[in-house]
């Protein structure tokens, strides 16, 4: 029997749950700036999330370490005033919460109060559980990061599938049920085995958002550039490309060029 899809004019962490009971899949997908939120909150995605990918995205860096912050705020803050309707979470930047579970705190309450965003995420289990409760401890709702957590690549040596091998997999079902039971909302599994993701979303009653890591999860997420084609260096199995962006981007913009070069560009009614 199917449940009627309920319409949220605003999306909470309480949404998030009541979507997991009723079967219905949760859209998230990242924004950095004013306009890309702006377009992202009018497609009625669930959540949208202020990534430390604009480390690599919007700054070019290689990892995602480099993001400061300051600058977590900055996008947030962008991201926060374009939309009406998603949850907006942001995430806690490397080297703001891993080890001292009171910096931990003044970061997420600089993200919230400067912000205006409405939950952190963090990546890790155990390493972190401190720093995680210190902060839902003080009412700052929290998402869980866990499988390939980007902030650890150094530690990993590679973006390769994690938690293949038994060890690591039953760590990262202890994580999750930790997490859970810390008072954790949701939880994002990126780059895992299908077979693990799901066993894990149906062994916790929080929505699981998976990034390359099957159907058998609650919702999905990607970062938007990757969607849209914008980036084409990126071709990772779990991405589906709904548009080639670069290429029309690229086109349109070389069009430009040769008719300002042409002295085409502006013609008698492009001008006053």
């Amino acid at each position: 029997m199917s449940t009627a899809k309920k319409e949220y004019k605003r999306v909470t962490v309480k949404s998030l749950v009541e979507m997991k009971q009723n079967g219905e899949k949760i859209s998230m997908l990242t924004a950095y700036d004013y306009s890309m939120a702006k377009i992202v909150d009018a497609a009625n995605v669930d959540v949208i999330l202020v990534g430390d990918s604009a480390s690599n995205v919007m700054a070019g860096h290689e990892t995602t370490l480099p993001i400061t912050l300051d600058q977590m705020i900055y996008h947030a803050s962008s991201v926060v005033r374009a939309a009406n309707r998603a949850l907006i979470v942001v995430d806690i930047p490397f080297g703001s919460y891993q080890s001292d579970s009171k910096e931990a705190l003044r970061s997420a309450i600089r993200i919230m109060k400067e912000s205006g965003g409405h939950a952190v995420k963090v990546e890790g289990g155990a390493e972190i559980k401190d720093s995680v409760k210190r902060i839902i401890g003080a009412g700052i709702p929290v998402m869980g990061h866990l499988g390939l957590t980007p902030q650890s690549i150094y530690k990993f040596g590679t973006y390769t599938v994690r938690a293949k091998e038994v060890a690591e997999a039953e760590k990262l079902k202890e994580d999750a049920k930790m997490l859970e039971k810390m008072g954790c909302f949701g939880l994002v599994l990126e780059k895992i085995p299908a077979k693990l993701a799901k066993e894990v979303a149906e062994s916790v009653a929080i929505p699981v958002i998976g990034i390359g890591a099957g159907n058998g999860v609650d919702g999905q997420v990607l970062v938007v550039h990757d969607l849209l084609g914008m980036t084409h260096e990126f071709n990772p199995r779990f991405l589906r490309r709904y548009m080639s962006l670069y290429d029309d981007m690229s086109a349109a913009i070389g069009q430009y060029v040769a008719d300002v070069k042409e002295k085409d560009f502006p013609n008698k009614n492009e001008q006053y």
